[in-house]
């Protein structure tokens, strides 16, 4: 038990400082592999890693189909599982990699959730503007929505990554990778109001912080904090689909592609690193035309 246990430390820690991976990336991968682990040790009875074959893995892959995970959380434990045993091997912990021939389950592709251009506006709308919190948070839908930031890069951002008279922020994404976004006007609005009007309040009497959104403590927002606010604001703005942390990052990149922006620069400003990621915008807009089509066309 020990030795899987010093493994799992070493290969998270190989993530933090080799691949630089995010806190929340690696916390997903130790919940996985810790899983894993105490399956092989509980049920298996299995005390060495090397001692791990292929039918094995498929043991325990079949227990979390019992208990109903679905196809893309079994192959993110995979995907865990296989990157592990690859590290093992790599250093000389095992003698050979029982992953090789692991399959990944066929997983049906969803298209996001993506908000109307006047249900963002109700969004915006809804905090209250009499109140500190109100006016922050008007900031942060309208950075959220203005950049496509990803909230765990919206409540990581610092006072000096935002520059209004530039009308540009800077984020730091995964893996600690910079990237510069344009401020819209709105946007850059709202970024003002918020330091002038509301900030210097949110943090009172408390200790100064560098963190650019702040809450009722002085503290920076977390981001179950955020996600709770956003959730707040959908429910008073009458918002009837489901909200995701990724909604508004959604939004932000579909009506950009509506409007003919080119799809190499959402990419650019999305932070990601293959563009395939990025391409699944283009069908969510497609998909949105035919709606308006069938809707509106008389002979549709």
């Amino acid at each position: 038990m020990k030795e899987s246990q010093e493994a799992v430390h070493d290969y998270l820690h190989f993530l933090q400082v080799e691949r630089q991976l995010s806190a929340n990336t690696i916390a997903s991968y130790r919940r996985d592999l810790e899983s894993y682990i105490n399956h092989l040790h509980t049920v298996q009875e299995i005390h060495h890693l090397n001692e791990v074959d292929r039918t094995k893995i498929l043991l325990y892959l079949e227990t979390l189909r019992a208990e109903g995970k679905s196809s893309r959380t079994i192959a993110r434990h995979i995907s865990s599982i296989r990157s592990f045993h690859q590290f093992l091997l790599r250093d000389k912990v095992t003698s050979h990699d029982p992953t090789v021939h692991l399959e990944m389950p066929q997983i049906e592709k969803r298209l996001p959730n993506v908000l109307s251009i006047a249900e963002v506006e109700a969004l915006i709308q809804a905090p209250d503007k009499s109140k500190a919190q109100g006016i922050r948070d008007v900031a942060m839908i309208e950075l959220l929505y203005g950049t496509g930031m990803r909230i765990s890069e919206c409540i990581g951002l610092n006072l000096d990554d935002i520059h209004l008279t530039m009308g540009f922020v800077r984020i730091f994404g995964k893996g600690g990778k910079e990237r510069i976004v344009p401020l819209g006007k709105s946007a850059l609005e709202a970024c003002e109001n918020y330091l002038r009007n509301a900030r210097y309040e949110l943090q009172g009497k408390y200790p100064k912080s560098e963190a650019f959104f702040i809450n009722r403590r002085g503290k920076r927002l977390t981001r179950q904090g955020c996600w709770k606010l956003l959730k707040q604001h959908a429910l008073a703005a009458n918002i009837k689909k489901e909200m995701t942390p990724h909604t508004l990052r959604h939004s932000f990149a579909t009506h950009l592609i509506e409007n003919g922006a080119d799809l190499r620069a959402v990419q650019e400003m999305l932070g990601h690193a293959d563009i395939s990621t990025t391409q699944i915008y283009t069908h969510i807009s497609k998909t949105r035309l035919s709606e308006v089509y069938k809707q509106f066309h008389p002979r549709a």
